[in-house]
């Protein structure tokens, strides 16, 4: 139990903190967020959205899964979606992969993983859509992190295609989706050439940026 002491102690000594520093922002908090962003990202817990992009509570809505997945049968994903589309009235929809993404690397290293697998099923039909270009890799690490970004475009490409985000720019919601991958080692983001803010031409969006990942 000393571990989650420490956590307590840690949290009464943030608490102080802001109080000294910024004695409104706490109560601030309180009021309705209203957030201009919406991050799917991906659970790893190297991967902070708040952090990556320097923001404070409030400004960036968030939901995480395992490897970064947008599929039109999760609940979860599609209430946070539909939640921060058309309540909250977000602008920006950042779909954000990173690389080395332990997910994607589970999903084609062949290995049996259990239940997971069920979920990382998704990562392998996105690899076999795309073997030619993954073919082309010179070797494992460099095939995992194109797959990485490979995957972040399908993500966005799935949002745009789900009847929340076609809904709002049916009715002219202003909302844009974007498609980005984080490096780790040097603490950057990447755009993955991928920004739609209309239904037209997604698909050939989509294929746009793949082509620009081929031209490499």
């Amino acid at each position: 139990m000393k571990k989650l002491s420490n956590l307590f102690d840690k949290n009464r000594a943030w608490a102080q903190k802001v109080a000294q520093q910024n004695p409104h922002m706490l109560a601030q908090q309180v009021a309705q967020q209203n957030p201009e962003y919406l991050w799917i990202g991906c659970s790893d817990s190297r991967v902070s959205a708040d952090q990556i992009i320097d923001v404070k509570p409030g400004d960036v809505f968030v939901h995480r899964n395992v490897s970064n997945l947008v599929i039109h049968t999760d609940m979860n994903c599609l209430s946070v979606l539909e939640y921060a589309v058309h309540s909250l009235n977000v602008k920006h929809i950042l779909v954000v992969g990173h690389y080395g993404c332990g997910g994607v690397k589970a999903a084609i290293d062949g290995v049996s993983h259990g239940f997971i697998d069920n979920w990382l099923c998704h990562i392998r039909d996105i690899k076999q859509k795309h073997w030619r270009l993954l073919a082309n890799c010179e070797d494992q690490a460099t095939e995992l992190d194109l797959l990485c970004e490979i995957n972040a475009l399908e993500q966005a490409y799935n949002v745009c295609n789900t009847t929340i985000v076609r809904k709002a720019w049916a009715i002219g919601q202003d909302l844009c989706v974007h498609a980005w991958v984080y490096n780790m080692r040097t603490g950057l983001l990447q755009d993955l050439g991928f920004t739609i803010d209309s239904p037209e031409a997604v698909e050939e969006h989509l294929e746009n940026a793949i082509q620009k990942l081929a031209n490499r």
